[in-house]
């Protein structure tokens, strides 16, 4: 999201207000170029918002990113695909003891 930042105590406040937002996780506050960048569970305009009515400034959606993959979490039905592992080939050597050793 974009707002004017004028000061160091308009980050403050923008940061007290983003940390009482329950659905938010994470956030990152960049002064220079203006910018708030937000993860979380919630809707953009929801935050947006609040923010615009708590600074009394305009707020700009920028872009948004959905990081669930458009499944809304974890779906019924949906699974992951296994990590790729190599076949491991193993010698066969009938000097060895075959059991496994319990140290």
């Amino acid at each position: 999201m974009r707002i004017n930042l004028d000061c160091n105590a308009c980050c403050r406040k923008v940061r007290r207000i983003v940390i009482n937002m329950k659905e938010v996780d994470t956030h990152m506050i960049e002064k220079k170029e203006r910018r708030i960048i937000v993860c979380g569970r919630f809707r953009p305009s929801d935050v947006a918002v609040k923010l615009q009515k708590k600074m009394k400034r305009r707020v700009e959606i920028l872009e948004i990113e959905d990081l669930t993959g458009g499944h809304g979490g974890e779906a019924e039905g949906y699974e992951h695909e296994p990590p790729y592992e190599q076949p491991q080939e193993y010698s066969v050597q009938p000097d060895h003891m075959t059991t496994p050793l319990l140290c």
